[in-house]
């Protein structure tokens, strides 16, 4: 069996600004921007240091994906799309560096501006910068994508363009916005939508889906084929604009990329087996350790890589819809989360060999200590203090059972809890004190097995305290419309957070997209902590703000108990042909080269 796995990985000072945290000024219109300190690449770097600038062209990459989809449009509300599309129809402004906490360098555009309190951002395009189609990339293209996305496209982007009071054409080939918003993070963000071609919207809806129009972008790839629901295969153009700008060196080396789906989840791995996939990315150890001994594996033409990473665990599991009454009152939550028996589950489905997410910063310098507030984030916490959800100050932990199919205690915890609620068991249902049953629905998505099979156990472990969900399995697209709705009461949720957090935590907990139907707000946080801990954080001037901002900010959400925690994934897994390779030298955020193909690359 070969196994590669990569140890010691190198974090530069530079790529750590960060951590070293010193305030950001820029002088002059310059190749990059970091949140801060200063991009560790100099003006003429050659290509990104994770990137084999000498890679080279050819070969194919084919993976599989559970579900199906109904458009190919990633940008907008409607419809399903493969969420890879997003990334590699369009590009944008500037590219981010997976080497460093939050850096960009110039793609679209060659020089970047901005002030020092960074009010505004001033961008000037590359002549060179060309459409797929070989139309130039304009000031209008920029400006008319901003407004398209921000007012007609998919909700994720409605807060950037709410945040710009003014975008200007400076020069034939420069464009200006300035911000209504004091939040440094900006002129980094308004960089990274995607730019789409003005001219190929004339006269068309851009908000309806399906696959008549596919957005033109001045991306490597497009797509070559496709069959509705069953797969897409996108193609490197051979007369891509940007090969030799530096960021792109390294990049984009595979000829082909296809994607096969799955309305069974399951069949993926078996694809793999048979050929018919050449990657695959493994979520479970204990299929990882059992399936992948195949004769390919032992003859050694496939590849067992396991590649580190260092950002936080993010938080994934099963999120409670704070919306509604079921789950409004924290004790309930919490009784919910005391039947989960995490570590039962953990044991049958990976053999307790992946540890459970404790925050959802946790497995970085991010995440909250153990133990009281203290310091600055105490400072921080101290002005929401009668508000804030219970053990905020003190510290939470998520509950721990003994491991055995009926824990005793971990039951006794959760009746209790319901009891103070004002629910309890009559007649073996639980239900509140006019009698009617405490009951939701969990909404799952098809071919998610390895979910469903968790919650099957979970779903025992709930009839055991008297309460039967209604458990609903729906297609992807439906799944789509259900959780864009927050028509659910409990579903998964995967929040994969960085060593940057910035304006995204408001989509993903803030008040104002607890109410905005696509933000990815599932559980419906709005608390004045979470807010005004987001807006210190977006506006911290020092690395040591900036820091205890996102620890209190932890805090407040792991105690609020959202969701229900399940593994940390602190490496991916990804099983590969031979002839695909990664380079050596490995960011930051490795985790990123086992879901995106960008610096692979084909050796015979």
């Amino acid at each position: 069996m070969a196994t590669n796995i990569f140890h010691g990985l190198r974090i530069s000072c530079a790529a750590l600004a960060l951590i070293a945290g010193a305030p950001f000024a820029q002088a002059e219109p310059m190749h990059g921007i970091a949140m801060y300190g200063s991009p560790e690449l100099p003006q003429d770097f050659v290509s990104l240091p994770y990137a084999n600038a000498d890679a080279p062209k050819g070969g194919k990459i084919v993976t599989g994906e559970g579900g199906t989809f109904d458009s190919l449009n990633p940008f907008i509300q409607k419809g399903s799309s493969p969420w890879q599309l997003r990334y590699m129809l369009a590009e944008s402004l500037m590219g981010r560096a997976y080497s460093e906490p939050f850096t960009l360098y110039c793609l679209l555009c060659e020089t970047i501006d901005t002030d020092e309190d960074r009010t505004w951002a001033e961008f000037t395009l590359r002549p060179e910068a060309r459409f797929s189609d070989g139309a130039p990339v304009t000031v209008e293209d920029v400006i008319w994508s901003y407004e398209k996305l921000g007012t007609e496209g998919h909700g994720r982007y409605a807060s950037m363009w709410e945040q710009i009071a003014s975008i200007e054409k400076t020069g034939e080939r420069s464009v200006k916005f300035t911000f209504n918003t004091d939040n440094r993070e900006l002129a980094l963000l308004v960089g990274m939508r995607p730019i789409l071609q003005k001219a190929q919207w004339e006269g068309k809806d851009f908000t309806k889906s399906g696959f008549d129009q596919i957005p033109i972008g001045s991306a490597p790839y497009q797509i070559t084929d496709f069959d509705a629901g069953s797969y897409v295969e996108l193609t490197r153009n051979p007369e891509y604009w940007g090969k030799d700008v530096p960021f792109m060196r390294g990049q984009a080396n595979l000829d082909t990329i296809r994607w096969e789906f799955f309305a069974d989840a399951s069949l993926v791995i078996e694809a793999f087996k048979a050929g018919e996939l050449n990657s695959n990315r493994e979520f479970n150890v204990q299929t990882w350790d059992d399936q992948y001994n195949f004769p390919a594996v032992e003859r050694g033409d496939v590849i067992k890589s396991v590649i580190p990473h260092q950002r936080p665990s993010g938080m994934t599991g099963f999120v409670m819809n704070t919306r509604l009454p079921q789950f409004s009152d924290w004790r309930v939550r919490q009784a919910l989360i005391e039947t989960f028996n995490f570590e039962y589950i953990n044991e049958v489905q990976t053999g307790s060999q992946q540890s459970r997410i404790t925050s959802y910063y946790s497995n970085s310098v991010l995440g909250m200590q153990s133990g009281p507030a203290q310091g600055r984030v105490a400072q921080l916490l101290a002005p929401y203090a009668d508000d804030l959800p219970p053990d905020t100050l003190e510290g939470y932990t998520f509950p721990a059972t003994s491991g055995a199919l009926n824990d005793r205690q971990s039951t006794r915890r959760a009746l209790a809890l319901f009891k103070d609620a004002g629910y309890t068991i009559q007649d073996g249902v639980m239900k509140n004190a006019d009698g009617v049953p405490y009951t939701f629905e969990i909404l799952l998505q098809s071919g998610d097995d390895e979910n469903q099979s968790i919650i099957d156990t979970y779903t025992q472990s709930l009839i055991q305290i008297g309460i039967t969900p209604t458990i609903t399995v729906v297609d992807r697209p439906q799944y789509r419309e259900r959780s864009d709705t927050f028509d659910f009461g409990m579903t998964t949720i995967r929040r994969g957070l960085s060593l940057s957090p910035g304006n995204e935590q408001k989509a993903y907990w803030g008040s104002e997209a607890a109410d905005t139907e696509g933000s990815r707000n599932l559980m419906g946080v709005k608390s004045a902590a979470v807010d005004g801990l987001i807006d210190t954080m977006l506006s911290s001037g020092s690395k040591d703000d900036f820091v205890a901002a996102t620890r209190a900010l932890d805090r407040v959400l792991t105690a609020g108990r959202y969701v229900i925690p399940i593994y940390q994934w602190n490496i991916s897994r990804v099983a590969h042909a031979k002839q695909l390779t990664y380079p050596e030298t490995l960011p930051i955020y490795g985790d990123w080269i086992g879901w995106q193909p960008d610096v692979w690359y084909w050796t015979e």
